[in-house]
C-alpha cells in the first residue's frame, strides 16, 4: 500500500474504505509498528510538548500542590497526545533576582515547545506579559486578577469559596471565635481567601477584630502567630491560607496541652499529603480538572482560527477531619 494509505489509516481513518482499513491496522499489529514521532514532528513543525517552569522548592512547607498538579496536567497532556517538559529558570548567584523569562527565550528559539502552562500570574506578570509580546501560545493556572486587558485563557480555583465554606463549616459547630492566619500583603490568591473568611463573619455578624494575622508562609510562623492569637484573643477555631500554617497552629496547640477539635478546631488550605495524615481539616483544589480545562484551552488555542475561551473559575471542596469533628 502508499504511504498515503498507511498515514491515512493512523491519522484520518474515516477517508479509508473499511477493509482497506482493516488490513493496515492487521499489517501495524503483526508488524508491531509504531510512527516515528521525530519524522512527523519535522514534517508538521509541531513537538506536540508543552512547557512548564517548575520554581524551586520552597523549604519548611508542607505544601505538595505543585506535585499534585504536575502529575494531574501531565496525565491530561497524555490523553490528549502532548507531553509535558518541565523546565527551570537557570542558576541564581546569592543576592540577584532570578530572571522572570530564564528558560522560556531558550525554548522558543529552539522551537523545541508549542505552548506554555505559566503558574505565576499577577497583575504585570513579566512571564504573562513577555510571552504575550514574543506571541508565545500559553494559558495561565491563575486569574489575571486586575488586568482587564489580558487576552490568554486561564483556569483558576475560587480560594474565597473554600475558604467560606471552612468557615460556614466552623459556624455550624458553634465556633463564634474563628481567627485568620494569612500570609502577608501583596499576596492576591492570599487576600482572595481572606476575604472568604471576612466575609462570613460579617454574614453571621461575628467580630474579627485581633482575630487575623498575616505572616510568611512557613510552619514556625504558623506556630508563633497562633500562639499570639491564643494569648491575646482566645479564639476556638484557625481558619488558614494554606496547610503549612495550619501544622504551625497544630504545633502551637500541642505545646499548651490543646487538642486539635475538641479544644481548638483548625482548617487548612490545600489538602496536601500531610493534612491527610495528620487528620486535618483541609480545603481541597480540584487539580485533576484544572489540568484537564488547561489542556483543552491549549488545543483549542492551538487550534487554526481559533477564538480566545473565557476563564474557568472551578470551586474547591471541604475535607472535613479531626482537626474540627475532634473524632480521634
Amino acid at each position: 500500500m502508499s504511504r498515503q494509505t498507511v498515514s491515512n489509516a493512523i491519522n484520518n481513518p474515516d477517508l479509508l474504505r473499511a477493509d482497506t482499513l482493516a488490513r493496515v491496522r492487521d499489517a501495524i499489529e503483526v508488524l508491531d509498528y509504531t510512527p516515528n514521532q521525530a519524522a512527523r514532528h519535522l514534517r508538521t513543525r509541531s513537538s506536540h510538548l508543552i512547557g512548564m517552569r517548575l520554581a524551586p522548592v520552597q523549604e519548611f512547607t508542607a505544601s505538595a500542590t505543585t506535585d499534585r498538579f504536575v502529575h494531574a496536567l501531565v496525565e491530561a497532556s497524555r490523553e490528549a497526545g502532548y507531553h509535558v517538559l518541565l523546565f527551570s529558570g537557570g542558576r541564581v548567584a546569592e543576592g540577584e533576582r532570578p530572571d522572570p523569562l530564564g528558560g522560556y527565550d531558550d525554548l522558543l528559539r529552539s522551537t523545541s515547545v508549542d505552548a506554555f502552562v505559566v503558574t505565576d500570574t499577577y497583575l504585570g506578570n513579566p512571564q504573562t506579559v513577555g510571552l504575550t509580546l514574543r506571541r508565545a501560545p500559553f494559558v495561565a493556572f491563575g486569574r489575571p486578577w486586575d488586568d482587564a486587558g489580558a487576552a490568554h485563557p486561564w483556569v483558576d480555583v475560587d480560594g474565597a469559596a473554600g475558604v467560606q465554606a471552612a468557615t460556614e463549616h466552623l459556624r455550624e459547630r458553634g465556633h463564634e471565635r474563628i481567627a485568620w492566619i494569612g500570609w502577608q500583603p501583596g499576596s492576591r490568591i492570599g487576600e482572595d481567601r481572606r476575604a472568604g473568611w471576612h466575609r462570613t463573619m460579617a454574614t453571621h455578624g461575628l467580630s474579627t477584630t485581633g482575630l487575623e494575622a498575616a505572616v510568611d508562609d512557613t510552619v514556625d510562623a504558623g506556630r508563633e502567630a497562633a500562639a499570639a492569637l491564643l494569648a491575646a484573643s482566645g479564639p476556638t477555631a484557625f481558619v488558614c491560607a494554606s496547610d503549612t500554617l495550619a501544622v504551625g497552629v497544630l504545633h502551637a496547640l500541642g505545646e499548651r496541652g490543646l487538642a486539635p477539635g475538641r479544644d481548638v478546631a483548625v482548617v487548612g488550605f490545600d489538602d496536601s499529603q500531610v493534612a491527610q495524615v495528620m487528620g486535618l481539616t483541609s480545603v481541597r483544589q480540584p487539580l485533576e480538572e484544572v489540568a484537564v480545562q488547561l489542556v483543552a484551552a491549549l488545543q483549542a488555542l492551538l487550534s487554526p482560527g481559533h477564538v480566545t475561551a473565557p476563564g474557568v473559575l472551578l470551586e474547591p471542596r471541604l475535607e472535613v477531619r479531626r482537626s474540627t469533628t475532634g473524632e480521634y
